[in-house]
């Protein structure tokens, strides 16, 4: 298998079921527990519905986080981890930060992992070349202490988180030079003479650097100290030391901004990524991690080859019901209980597709052949997921299979199939508060044959009245659900359970005459009545497909 495993999501189709939710918690707990190396995490691929919902708060599981694409992200690319610097920190330790990491950009972020900015070495340099700018020292409110850093020096007089607020950079050379040149606030680089020092201190200086190693008399030091004035002494002479102080400065007085820089979420995709470098030439962007805070730097060559994602999918096998980008991910399982359909993988998978009205019923199997012990909320969530699929044992999908495994984790979880079923049916008919698309979309997957592409939602209800209610709701949004999907047709089943009979609900062009062809069946003002269908699977997609393979060999 291609490419190091950082972790496997378990995830079931788009437009989630409960069977889809329920069989990736399990599987991926199976996962953990068979191969406790790797981390195995359960994911959806879109909104749960209410019975799903009422399924995980009565176990106790926390919904499953989101993913919307199995495309590389920038968390899937190795990118330098390298620490931010702070915003006071000097030209002089950046420039040493990227000979020592070899790399020519750095991020600035406050305390709390927040972007302030990015300094580049040319930014460095830059500084470094203007040195007519004698009062950039001041003007960035530079520190002592970077002074002190940055010249190698020793501070003999003030305090190191004193600033230079003010003046200009001047090389004292003698009292008679320095006459009228000397500005209250100046920063004075002088030698070992004494009078030029004491000049320079009692002529306003805010910072007197002594170079060549001086001695700074106890008479100067004394004057320093009543005016105010810092005292710095350095082993370098005038000339390297006023070329150095320079690189003092804070990086915030030369870096980009912050609302300047493009960056990257953990989450961007690495399509994007890229598209954003080729327009605008940069190599270096900063990454934020899912909190919104500095993570790390990115180079343009670190995305040539990004990790693919490792997925295995659950309760679905059709690329169109897939997550986003699967084929650019690395599936390693597909365990289902639907027909074949037109996923392709580049290696060989454990792929576990059986004739059974339920994901978990296979996965239980999994649990039984792996000697791994079920828990009580996980058998929990397989015996939910069972009684929706079956719809409490009820539908022509359901085989002695799925009844014998429901038993069993029945008597795991303690619930009593029939009593839990209603309670859980009841709970997705629930309509307060719901809009059409939320009711479309709580179980709706897409299907093709040939080059037609249809979508087939279904809900299930326990009374007449609560069917009704959703075929109002749902009946006028259909058009608007097929544009979302891009759809030609779509077709809806509203499955009484305890009638076991279903409402079909269609919309597109050639949807009524599919429709009655499929279920020799007389639609009327937009709906086909179907006594004795109640399965999707196994009553429905295939009459569909059959009528529409028909149709298409008829205009050929």
């Amino acid at each position: 298998m291609a490419g190091t495993i950082r972790k496997v999501n378990v995830v079931g189709h788009q437009h989630p079921d409960t069977d889809s939710i329920c069989s990736a918690i399990s599987y991926a707990y199976l996962k953990s527990q068979v191969d406790p190396d790797t981390e195995y995490e359960a994911r959806r691929a879109g909104a749960i519905n209410r019975e799903t919902a009422f399924v995980l708060q009565h176990f106790g599981f926390e919904e499953p986080r989101l993913i919307t694409t199995a495309t590389p992200q920038m968390k899937d690319v190795n990118y330098n981890k390298a620490g931010a610097i702070d915003r006071e920190t000097s030209l002089y330790r950046a420039w040493n930060l990227m000979r020592d990491d070899r790399t020519s950009t750095l991020c600035i972020a406050d305390e709390d992992g927040n972007l302030e900015g990015l300094i580049a070495v040319k930014d460095v340099a830059n500084a470094n070349m203007d040195i007519l700018d004698s009062q950039i020292i001041g003007r960035s409110q530079t520190r002592f202490s970077n002074i002190i850093e940055t010249l190698q020096g020793e501070l003999v007089v003030g305090d190191p988180d004193g600033l230079v607020t003010t003046g200009s950079v001047i090389v004292g050379t003698s009292p008679e030079m320095m006459e009228d040149i000397i500005q209250k606030g100046d920063v004075v680089l002088t030698t070992n003479r004494y009078e030029t020092q004491d000049y320079a201190v009692r002529a306003g200086a805010s910072l007197l650097i002594v170079c060549n190693s001086a001695r700074v008399s106890a008479v100067v030091r004394e004057v320093a100290e009543e005016r105010g004035c810092a005292i710095i002494t350095t082993k370098f002479d005038t000339y390297a030391a006023s070329r150095l102080i320079t690189m003092s400065i804070p990086v915030r007085a030369k870096m980009l901004d912050a609302d300047l820089v493009d960056r990257f979420s953990v989450n961007t995709a690495v399509e994007d990524a890229q598209k954003v470098v080729a327009r605008t030439g940069h190599r270096f962007f900063p990454v934020l991690n899912e909190q919104g805070h500095y993570d790390g730097i990115v180079t343009s060559s670190d995305m040539i080859a990004p990790k693919k994602k490792h997925i295995i999918l659950v309760d679905h096998n059709e690329r169109s019901q897939a997550v986003y980008g699967l084929e650019q991910a690395e599936i390693m399982e597909i365990i289902d209980h639907h027909r074949i359909g037109s996923i392709e993988t580049s290696n060989p998978v454990l792929f576990r597709n059986m004739p059974v009205g339920c994901t978990c019923t296979i996965v239980y199997d999994l649990f039984q052949e792996n000697g791994v012990e079920i828990p009580t909320n996980i058998a929990g969530l397989m015996l939910s997921a069972i009684l929706s699929d079956t719809l409490c044992f009820r539908s022509p999908t359901c085989t002695p299979r799925d009844v014998f495994v429901g038993k069993q984790l029945a008597k795991i979880c303690g619930e009593d199939p029939e009593t839990y079923a209603d309670a859980m049916f009841d709970a997705g008919a629930d309509l307060t508060g719901r809009t059409a698309d939320e009711v479309f979309n709580s179980d709706f997957k897409v299907f093709s044959r040939g080059n037609i592409r249809f979508g087939v939602g279904q809900g299930s209800f326990m009374t007449e009245s609560s069917r009704k209610a959703a075929e109002e709701l749902v009946g006028p949004y259909l058009a608007d659900g097929a544009a979302v999907n891009e759809l030609p047709m779509v077709f809806y089943l509203f499955t009484d359970v305890k009638s076991q009979s279903s409402d079909m609900l269609y919309w597109g062009a050639a949807a009524e005459e599919v429709a009655s062809r499929a279920f020799s069946t007389s639609p009327a003002d937009g709906v086909a009545v179907l006594p004795g269908v109640v399965s999707r699977k196994k009553q429905v997609i295939p009459a569909l497909m059959e009528t529409l393979q028909r149709m298409q060999e008829e205009q050929e």
